[in-house]
């Protein structure tokens, strides 16, 4: 039985998808923990405590558990701002650590593998990162846009060299890591993400349909996920508006995902904008904002559209289309990132430009305007989605990974509690990374 510590700053598990900081790697370590949890390990979650009244701990599955780490303020604070309590999270892990340590640390995001870092170089537990998105890549899309201190990519490349392994979600993942950051190929696994089969399956539309309350009359456009602009959903509505009236289809556009149940734009500053552009493109009686949905509705929604259309600027993966993908819906996406490698091109969907609405209405046109390439294509995203990208799939690989640095005949954590009279003479945590604040 391994004991693994899974490290997630800001991304929470537990937290409601759609918001500025809820989307893939929250739904990646949730569902990481699980499938690890059911293939027999302990799995200890560590995220930062942002509301007051959380629980210490919260039971994650037979095995797992969420641990809130009390690091700066009680409330939400932008993961952008994050840096200098970073401090106060080290030493909240570096203690559970001593009282019993882990086999192997896995950190998400550059903030954890600062985490991360600073446990193997205290107490000698080997760690594992999975990036989710690389600073240097988002400048090269954001430019001054970008708001992550100028530290983040010191911290990147520190972990990118100290790293025991790295898991790159797709092919141009890989590439920036070797290309951006000079990263170890031999220390780089390519695992993708997934998505849970007893979670999303295809409904039929009909019902779909009527479970949300939406008539029957006209295709149903969905775009789903954060509420920020680099998702490009802009994108998607100057489209709609192009596809409307260059070949008259009467689609309709549903956008879920916000910080709230219902669309509130002083909530969530990006559905005012958004519906401003609606108003501009003259389709705003076709763009219907949904507001945030819990996980348990999105099935419907998914299966209720007639195509899933997600365009933005870069995308390190993209789980939302093979949720899409997985009940059934054909995708147009961007060609990019892990939608690149996830979109069969003529196949599953389409893969158009970034930033190009007329592009985005052709291939739409083709769709809609062609029933049975539309039903050939949601067959097809079925096969492909089951049995290549199941959640369990990716635990598979992701064990193997750890398994490489943790061998069955050896437990790293039978290795630390032997040396534990040592460890606790090694050095402390000291906030030498800029940025950061010592703890009081």
């Amino acid at each position: 039985m391994r004991r693994i510590a899974l490290i997630s700053d800001h991304a929470s598990p537990l937290a409601t998808l759609g918001g500025v900081d809820g989307g893939g790697q929250n739904v990646y370590v949730g569902q990481l923990a699980r499938h690890l949890v059911a293939r027999g390990d302990r799995v200890d979650i560590f995220t930062r405590r942002d509301a007051g009244n959380l629980p210490d701990i919260v039971p994650w599955g037979e095995g797992g558990r969420v641990i809130h780490v009390p690091a700066g303020p009680a409330g939400r604070v932008r993961k952008e701002e994050l840096l200098p309590y970073m401090g106060e999270f080290i030493e909240f892990v570096l203690r559970h650590c001593r009282r019993r340590p882990y086999d192997l640390v896995h950190a998400n995001f550059f903030l954890s593998a600062l985490v991360a870092a600073e446990v193997k170089r205290v107490v000698e537990t080997p760690f594992v990162v999975t990036f989710h998105a690389l600073g240097r890549v988002r400048r090269l899309h954001q430019g001054g846009a970008d708001a992550f201190p100028e530290e983040r990519l010191a911290i990147e490349d520190r972990a990118v060299r100290e790293a025991d392994r790295i898991i790159a979600e797709c092919p141009q993942d890989e590439d920036d890591l070797h290309i951006l950051y000079g990263a170890d190929p031999a220390r780089i696994r390519t695992v993708p993400c997934g998505f849970d089969p007893d979670e999303f399956r295809p409904l039929s539309k009909p019902l779909a349909r009527a479970m949300l309350g939406l008539d029957g009359h006209g295709p149903i456009l969905l775009q789903l996920g954060r509420m920020v602009p680099r998702k490009g959903v802009d994108n998607v509505i100057r489209g709609l508006a192009l596809l409307r009236n260059g070949s008259g289809i009467p689609a309709r556009l549903l956008i879920v995902g916000g910080e709230s149940s219902t669309p509130d734009p002083r909530l969530t500053p990006e559905i005012g904008r958004l519906m401003a552009i609606a108003e501009r493109e003259g389709v705003a009686d076709a763009v219907t904002f949904v507001g945030s949905r819990g996980r348990d509705a999105l099935n419907a929604y998914y299966s209720a559209a007639d195509v899933f259309i997600t365009t933005p600027w870069y995308e390190p993966f993209g789980i939302t289309p093979l949720e899409a993908m997985a009940c059934g819906t054909p995708v147009v996406g961007s060609a990019v990132g892990g939608i690149r490698s996830t979109v069969q091109d003529g196949r599953t969907g389409y893969l158009v430009p970034p930033e190009d609405p007329p592009a985005l209405a052709a291939r739409l046109a083709d769709l809609l305007g062609d029933p049975e390439r539309l039903r050939a294509f949601g067959r097809r995203a079925v096969h492909v989605a089951r049995s290549r990208y199941t959640w369990a799939r990716v635990a598979e690989s992701v064990s193997a990974v750890y398994e490489e640095l943790i061998p069955s005949h050896y437990s790293g954590c039978a290795r630390a509690w032997a040396n534990r009279s040592t460890s606790s003479a090694r050095p402390a945590f000291r906030p030498e990374t800029p940025g950061i604040r010592p703890s009081s």
